[in-house]
C-alpha cells in the first residue's frame, strides 16, 4: 500500500477541538481536590493553590489546606497521569498486535508489574538495593515475554495465513499469563506478608491511590509525558500498523525495531504506574475504542485524545471511589470495572451494527 493510499484512509468523525482535553483535564483535577469524604468549596482549592504556588496569603484553615495539598491534588494528578499511561498503552498493543482486546490487564502486563512490585516490597528480592518501580518493570517485561513466547507455540508463528490464529492465541495466552502472575503475587503474599500487610496489599492490587504523596507525581508524570511523545513521534508507523507488519514495512518501516521500543516503552510505563496504584482494569479496553469512534482512526489525533480521556475518566473514577459508599473508599478498580465493563459491550454491540 502507498504512502498516497494510507494517507486517503477515511477518518471517523471528528471531535469538536483537542483544544478541549486540558480545559476538561483542569477542571477535573480542580473536582478532585475538591470533592471527597469532606467536601471542600472550589474557592478553598484555588486559595491553597496561590498560597502553596504565589504565596498570596488567603487566609485558608490549616486543616482544609492539608486535605487540598497533602493529599487531594497530588492523588488527582497521579490519577490523571496513570488514566493517560493506561489508556496510551492500551491504543499501543491494539496497533501494534492488531487485535481490538488487547490492554496492559488482559496481556499480563498489569499482572506482571504487580508480581515484581510485591516480590521487592514484601518478599525482599533485591536486599533494599531495588525499588518497587525496577521490580514492577522488571515484572511487566517477564510476564510480556512469557506471553508472547506462549502465544508462538500455540499459533506456530504469526506469518502468512497464521495472522488471525496468532491474534486470537495472544489474547488466550495473556489470559493465562495473567491469571499465573495473579496466583504467583496472591502466593508471595500469603507466604511473606502478616494479615495487615495482606489486607493492605490486596486492597492496593484492585487499584489504590491512598498512599500517593507528592514524591510520587514526579516518575508517574514523566512516564506519561515520555510514552505520549513516543507515541506522537511514531504515529504515522501506528497508523501503518492498521494495514498489516508487511504494508508498514512497505512503507520503509522497521517492523522489528518499532514493535520492540513501543512495547518495551509501554511495559516500562506500565511498570512505573503499577507499582505506583495497582493493577487498574479497563482503562487501556475502552478508553481507545472509545475515542476511535470520536476522533477516528489516525493517530495524531488519537493519541492525544485517548491520553485526555483516560486522565479524566480515572480522576472521575477516583472521585467516585470516595464518595459512593459514605464513609468508606473503594478501590478505584471496582469503580472502572463498573463502568469499563457495560461500555465495552456497548461498544461491541455498535461495532458488530456497524
Amino acid at each position: 500500500m502507498s504512502g498516497a493510499a494510507l494517507a486517503m484512509a477515511p477518518r471517523r468523525r471528528r471531535v469538536p477541538g483537542l483544544w478541549l482535553g486540558p480545559l476538561l483535564l483542569a477542571l477535573a483535577i480542580l473536582a478532585g481536590a475538591a470533592i471527597g469524604e469532606t467536601r471542600l468549596p472550589l474557592s478553598t482549592v484555588l486559595q491553597t493553590l496561590a498560597n502553596h504556588l504565589w504565596q498570596a496569603g488567603y487566609p485558608v484553615d490549616r486543616i482544609d489546606a492539608g486535605i487540598v495539598w497533602s493529599y487531594r491534588l497530588p492523588r488527582a494528578i497521579v490519577a490523571a497521569a496513570c488514566g493517560a499511561g493506561l489508556a496510551l498503552s492500551g491504543l499501543v498493543l491494539q496497533a501494534l498486535l492488531r487485535n481490538p482486546l488487547a490492554d496492559p490487564y488482559l496481556m499480563g502486563l498489569s499482572a506482571g508489574a504487580s508480581t515484581g512490585a510485591v516480590l521487592v516490597a514484601v518478599a525482599g528480592v533485591g536486599g533494599g538495593a531495588i525499588t518497587m518501580s525496577a521490580g514492577a518493570l522488571a515484572g511487566a517485561m517477564a510476564a510480556f515475554l512469557a506471553v508472547v513466547a506462549l502465544a508462538h507455540a500455540v499459533s506456530g508463528g504469526s506469518g502468512g495465513g497464521r495472522a488471525t490464529r496468532a491474534a486470537a492465541a495472544i489474547i488466550l495466552a495473556g489470559i493465562a499469563g495473567s491469571q499465573m502472575f495473579n496466583a504467583l503475587t496472591a502466593y508471595v503474599i500469603a507466604r511473606s506478608a502478616n494479615a495487615e500487610e495482606a489486607r493492605g496489599l490486596m486492597f492496593w492490587l484492585m487499584g489504590s491511590l491512598s498512599g500517593i504523596r507528592w514524591q510520587d507525581v514526579a516518575p508517574c508524570v514523566a512516564v506519561t509525558v515520555l510514552g505520549t511523545g513516543l507515541c506522537l513521534w511514531h504515529r504515522r508507523g501506528l497508523d501503518a500498523f492498521a494495514f498489516g507488519a508487511d504494508a508498514a514495512a512497505a512503507l520503509g518501516i522497521n517492523v522489528r525495531a518499532m514493535r520492540g521500543l513501543l512495547i518495551s516503552a509501554t511495559a516500562a510505563m506500565v511498570g512505573v504506574l503499577v507499582s505506583k496504584v495497582g493493577a487498574i482494569g479497563f482503562v487501556g479496553l475502552v478508553i481507545p475504542h472509545a475515542m476511535r469512534f470520536l476522533a477516528g482512526t489516525r493517530h495524531d489525533r488519537l493519541v492525544p485524545a485517548s491520553a485526555f480521556a483516560g486522565a479524566i475518566f480515572l480522576v472521575a473514577a477516583d472521585i467516585v471511589s470516595r464518595i459512593l459508599v459514605p464513609g468508606q473508599v473503594l478501590p478505584i478498580g471496582v469503580i472502572t470495572a463498573l463502568v469499563g465493563a457495560p461500555a465495552f459491550a456497548a461498544i461491541l454491540i455498535r461495532g458488530a451494527g456497524r
